[in-house]
């Protein structure tokens, strides 16, 4: 992709005055060092060979003179490094909140196809990076830059031949340093996205380590691991080798230019056409010139991960939300609950088939619906698009009489609570979970959710009651108090519209009879859409929708599809086989 210059520039405009002065002191520390071997070549040239009677009292003032140089050159060096890097930390942190906030708009469609881990590479590692690039990419560039040029211009005016030959290594240097850049740019990126791949083989096995134990299942992980890793160190050998080629190749021009100098000098020293003191300064300016191609050759690493580093960011920003607000969405003075499915199509990105063709469903306000079907039929999907996590491909979904599309999506999902199977609990307090229902909820409302989710006895007697930590998803919890803590933070969220997704199916008889209890306090006077697996649980729903890959092809009543001898009769018989 072609590198966005203006965008990459745009994140230094809040720093611009204290970024201007930091580049003036790096630009002031730069001129000073080209003054002190003119201040060699004088005392050398003209103090050393004229009145030795006022030498040392010339010498004591330029001693002075240069003692005043280094203060001034700390002072700029101490603004250049602290300040740079400041700004560099400010702009990564910046940088860093604004893909987070756009990770956060991205659909489930995103997430479905995207590794975690390689995401994490790119909110972290490569942000390190840039800001790398950032801070000392133009302050090091000024730098050079005016040693580069100030050394190459007071060369030039103390023996222009010589200057001359030097300068015909650089044409060379630049075309070498040229290629090489490009292929370090490709090594760097292939690395990049090996670390990641790495970052994500770690995440899932260490979140699924109580499965991988159960199983036994350790060396398999280890074998897992260890191919990620071959991987990210063959991408890493050929990075070294692409560096040890950049860098040895420019290390030898570099070492031609010196040698170049010295036997050119010397047989201008013995024609009489360079002094002794011109050579020495001569020698002082190269170290000059060679120091900035040197620094600049392994800048290029730095550079090339920082670039590679802003257009992995860009990747990401580019990805445009595909559900979002219209530009008249609209909230609604009150929610009564009626859904309708008006012809209905969806399918998944990359997938062949429709998962629904032309499903039409009304759900009215306040009523209790199961939806049941085979697994794999999109029970999960067709829930899914009421809160539009899933953009419909065709038809309409409909909210009281509206488009779902056309309301304020906060609002939207605000008004609907979900209760899933995979209970996903933030690492934290007890209360602190439950408060994410609602952030600005008290601490009496918090418990009043809990005591009606049946779970206010179980978290009195936790440690530190609702100040007890839960670690990471909950893994100090139960599968059945887990479940009761998302139903408590619906309750406190306390949306017009409920959809239950086989939210007791993991649970044991006991756990489940509690869990079903909350449930039910929580559906009463809310429109709910229940997503089932055991039949057993939704025999009192007010209606059975029985989903194929037909569409949908019951519904009714339980003792209604029973004598209908049906699919659902089917279902329900076998699993009271099952369970028989």
């Amino acid at each position: 992709m072609d590198f966005p210059v203006k965008k990459f520039l745009s994140y230094y405009k809040p720093y611009v005055k204290v970024f201007s002065a930091v580049l003036a002191c790096a630009f002031v520390v730069s001129a000073l060092t080209l003054v002190f071997p003119l201040l060699v070549r004088y005392v050398t040239k003209d103090v050393l060979e004229g009145d030795l009677s006022t030498a040392m009292s010339d010498v004591y003032w330029v001693g002075l003179l240069m003692i005043i140089l280094v203060a001034v050159q700390n002072l700029g060096n101490y603004v250049v490094d602290y300040k740079g890097h400041e700004i560099g930390a400010r702009m990564e942190s910046d940088l860093r909140s604004e893909l987070f906030a756009h990770m956060q708009k991205l659909p489930f469609s995103f997430y479905d196809k995207e590794k975690t881990g390689q995401l994490m590479t790119r909110i972290t590692n490569d942000l390190l990076l840039l800001s790398e690039l950032y801070h000392h990419g133009p302050e090091d560039y000024i730098k050079y830059f005016v040693r580069f040029i100030g050394a190459f211009v007071i060369l030039f005016f103390i023996n222009t031949p010589l200057t001359l030959a030097v300068f015909c290594f650089l044409p060379v240097l630049g075309f070498f340093s040229l290629y090489f850049n490009k292929v370090l740019n490709r090594a760097l990126t292939n690395n990049k996205e090996r670390i990641g791949d790495v970052n994500a083989q770690v995440e899932d096995s260490l979140a699924g380590i109580r499965v991988v134990k159960s199983f036994a299942n350790e060396p398999l992980e280890i074998k897992k691991f260890n191919h990620e890793n071959e991987r990210f160190l063959k991408s890493r050998k050929e990075t070294y080798k692409a560096e040890a080629y950049f860098f040895n190749g420019t290390q030898t021009f570099i070492q031609l230019i010196t040698v170049t100098v010295v036997i050119y000098g010397a047989a201008q020293i013995v024609h009489a056409k360079l002094d002794l003191a011109d050579l020495i300064t001569f020698l002082l300016y190269i170290g000059f010139m060679i120091e900035p191609m040197q620094r600049i050759t392994h800048m290029s690493t730095q550079f090339q991960e920082g670039v590679t580093g802003f257009q992995r960011f860009m990747e990401i920003k580019n990805i445009r939300p595909s559900i979002e607000n219209g530009p008249e969405a609209v909230v609604l003075a009150s929610v009564q609950g009626k859904i309708e499915f008006q012809n209905v199509s969806f399918c998944y990105e990359d997938y062949l088939g429709d998962v629904f063709n032309q499903l039409s469903l009304q759900i009215e306000p306040g009523e209790y619906v199961a939806l049941v079907g085979t697994s794999g039929v999109g029970k999960t999907t067709l829930s899914s698009l009421i809160p539009r996590f899933y953009e419909v491909t065709a038809g309409k979904v409909l909210l009281d009489g509206v488009d779902v599309r056309d309301l304020d999506l906060p609002f939207l999902r605000n008004s609907i609570g979900i209760v899933q199977q995979d209970v996903y609990l933030f690492s934290g307090t007890v209360i602190e979970n439950i408060r994410y229902g609602r952030p600005e909820a008290s601490e009496e409302e918090i418990i009043e959710a809990a005591k009606r989710a049946n779970a206010h006895d179980y978290i009195m007697s936790l440690p530190h009651g609702y100040q007890s930590e839960i670690g990471q998803r909950g893994v100090m919890l139960s599968g059945g108090q887990k479940q009761r803590l998302s139903i408590a933070r619906v309750f406190l969220k306390n949306p017009p519209i409920l959809i239950l997704d086989e939210a007791t199916s993991a649970l044991d008889n006991e756990s489940e009879r509690a869990v079903k209890e909350s449930l039910e306090c929580l559906a009463k006077g809310r429109t709910t859409l229940v997503i089932a697996h055991r039949l057993s649980t939704i025999q009192n729903a007010e209606r059975i929708i029985v989903l194929t890959e037909d569409g949908i092809t019951e519904q009714g009543e339980h003792s209604e599809l029973l004598k209908q001898n049906g699919v659902y009769a089917k279902l329900y018989s076998k699993q009271f086989e099952v369970q028989v």
